[in-house]
């Protein structure tokens, strides 16, 4: 291989392990998560509304970085297994408000040993945690804004 397209193999690609690594934690949090009958992408918008309790559509997307049309499926399996509740705004029907239900609430506590088990399988201490979580965040950030 020439020299000028050694910089294009996989070994020296930063955006393969971060790819890799995102594929396996989904793939055990999907294992943890199947005896709640929930999906990774349902858990992450269980955790905004845990720390939110109630917001709308928009702000959930911005958050979590996902549309609207992968947000309004699965925001309707979220209400049918009664966790959230899904309301128009009385000032503006454009407007999906989203509540968490008592049931919502109390799958807190329910799949609370996941976050545990995850931090053991994960096996960084708080400080390296904290600082992975700080770079994947400047990554994000660098990608969107370039």
């Amino acid at each position: 291989m020439a020299e000028k397209d050694a910089n294009i193999r996989l070994k020296d690609q930063l955006c393969f392990p971060i790819y890799l690594c995102a594929k396996e934690i989904t793939r055990k949090y999907t294992a943890l998560l199947d005896k709640y009958d929930l999906t990774y992408t349902q858990y992450i918008v269980m955790m905004f509304f845990w720390e939110k309790k109630t917001s709308n559509v928009r702000e959930l997307g911005e958050t979590l970085m996902l549309d609207p049309s992968t947000l309004t499926p699965l925001l309707k399996k979220l209400e049918a297994k009664g966790y959230i509740i899904r309301s128009r705004s009385s000032s503006d029907e454009r407007n999906l408000s989203i509540t968490l239900t008592d049931e919502g609430t109390a799958l807190e506590q329910k799949v609370l040993p996941i976050h545990d088990e995850m931090r053991c399988c994960i096996g960084l201490d708080q400080n390296d945690a904290k600082t992975l979580y700080t770079l994947i965040f400047r990554i994000l950030e660098n990608v969107r804004n370039n």
